[in-house]
């Protein structure tokens, strides 16, 4: 009888949530705000030359993520970590300026966010040693995501590069020039 009873009160209060909330109006989780995807600069890439791998973030219009330099301590930073295979070394990962705008949250004090489309760069060495065929660097995305309202708890993503890597740097051609700046 008692669990009964706890479950028509679970039940009843689930509804009146429900019913509460305006139409519409469903909050999206972190992970749905963030759309990340992954670009080597050449394909293939070759065994002592170094090359990036861009990450996109495509932010949902109507949000946006703390930018990897926060305004304040209690805000948490947009976070990129690469786990890089043997034959291969990582530079420091190169993050954009954000834009210090104010919220109604932020009592009139400007915060350094991204929104739209951001792109971090990670600069990477094939080493001699890298092994041949098809690689991949798997990535996680840590962030923040907010709206003008409502800040969501924040959330990990996993993003993952691949490209190909080959002896000969003559086959190494660039790709995705629209993401990188040439040298």
């Amino acid at each position: 009888m008692k669990i009964r009873f706890a479950s028509f009160s679970s039940m009843s209060l689930a509804a009146a949530l429900l019913l509460a909330s305006p139409a519409g109006s469903q909050t999206p989780s972190g992970k749905d705000v963030v759309a990340p995807e992954a670009f080597a600069s050449h394909d293939p890439v070759a065994r002592g030359m170094s090359f990036q791998v861009a990450v996109v973030l495509k932010i949902r219009n109507g949000f946006h993520v703390n930018a990897r330099e926060v305004t304040e301590d209690y805000l948490i930073p947009t976070d990129l970590r690469a786990e890089v295979p043997a034959g291969f070394k990582l530079g420091a990962i190169a993050y954009p300026k954000g834009t210090l705008q104010t919220f109604t949250f932020s009592k009139n004090k400007q915060l350094n966010v991204y929104s739209g489309s951001v792109t971090l760069l990670l600069p990477l060495t094939v080493l001699a040693t890298a092994p041949l065929g098809s690689q991949h660097i798997p990535m996680k995305l840590r962030y923040q995501a907010c709206s003008a309202e409502i800040c969501l708890p924040p959330v990990t993503k996993e993003v993952d590069a691949t490209f190909n890597v080959v002896a000969a740097s003559s086959a190494a051609k660039p790709v995705h020039s629209e993401l990188f700046s040439p040298k």
